[in-house]
Formats: structure tokens, C-alpha cells, sequence
């Protein structure tokens, strides 16, 4: 008898694969496409794509971006963040969030500890593309995702 419980992978892939598609990484050199643009091996993308293994988190918000997939979705099916750590983290006032609490207070709070250093350079990354992003964010969509 088999398990038909998907794995993290195989729901990884169910979830990336077809917005990879959906954002143009279709046909031949898809994959080399994606990895070039994750900065992901070839190889991984094919695991990836296989449902055969999950891809390291320093990637995660490369994939976001490429797919347009929402980051903290990808964190928690990609096991660095449970369902009640991205709950909480949405529900948490802005005038928190914009307080002098440090990344490895917030992973503290949160209970991080497997995924700690995925966590932490998660959090570097978004750091960096915010002060990259321009002043100017009225092209950006609503109010909900200007927060």
C-alpha cells in the first residue's frame, strides 16, 4: 500500500511549477531560464520540478519574484514558517513591525530554530530589495500590498 500524501516536495512542485509556466518558463530551455534567473543549479530546478526534493530557502525569494508567487507562501510550504508563524506574522500591527525588534528577535518570537538561518537571510534579502525599491510605490497595486 502506498502513502498518497503528498511530500513537501511534491507540494512544492504542485505549487512553483505551474506559476513558473504561467510567468513564461515553458518550452525548451525553461529550466535553464528559471535557474538562471533564481540563481538556482539546473539540477535543483529539475528536482524541483520532479517534486523530488525542496530548494534551499536563500532561493525562496528569488522564486517568489520569477513566479509572483507571495513569499511568505513559499516559506511555508517550503517548511521554514508554519501556518500560525505567517498568520501571526500577518496579523501583527504595522507600528510593530516598524519597531526597532531585530530579525533574530522576531525568529525568537516566532520559534524558529530549524530554520533560523533560512529565516535570517530571508529577512536580509527582503531588507536589501526595500532599500533598492524606489521612493515612488503608486505603480505598485493597492493598499494591501504597499503593507
Amino acid at each position: 500500500m502506498t502513502d498518497a500524501t503528498p511530500t513537501r516536495a511534491q507540494r512544492f512542485a504542485a505549487l512553483v511549477v505551474p506559476e513558473a509556466e504561467r510567468a513564461g518558463y515553458t518550452g525548451f530551455g525553461a529550466k535553464a531560464r528559471f535557474a538562471r534567473d533564481t540563481g538556482m543549479t539546473e539540477s535543483s530546478v529539475t528536482r524541483l520540478w520532479q517534486g523530488s526534493a525542496v530548494p534551499d530557502g536563500r532561493f525562496y525569494d528569488a522564486i517568489s519574484q520569477a513566479t509572483g508567487i507571495d513569499l511568505g507562501t513559499l516559506l511555508v510550504e517550503g517548511g521554514i514558517l508554519s501556518p500560525d508563524s505567517l498568520q501571526s506574522l500577518s496579523e501583527t500591527d504595522r507600528s510593530q513591525v516598524q519597531s526597532a525588534l531585530t530579525p533574530e528577535e522576531a525568529a525568537d518570537g516566532l520559534g524558529i530554530k530549524v530554520g533560523r538561518e533560512v529565516f535570517l537571510s530571508t529577512v536580509e534579502g527582503l531588507k536589501r530589495l526595500e532599500a533598492d525599491a524606489p521612493e515612488d510605490r503608486s505603480d505598485r497595486g493597492g493598499t494591501a500590498a504597499q503593507m
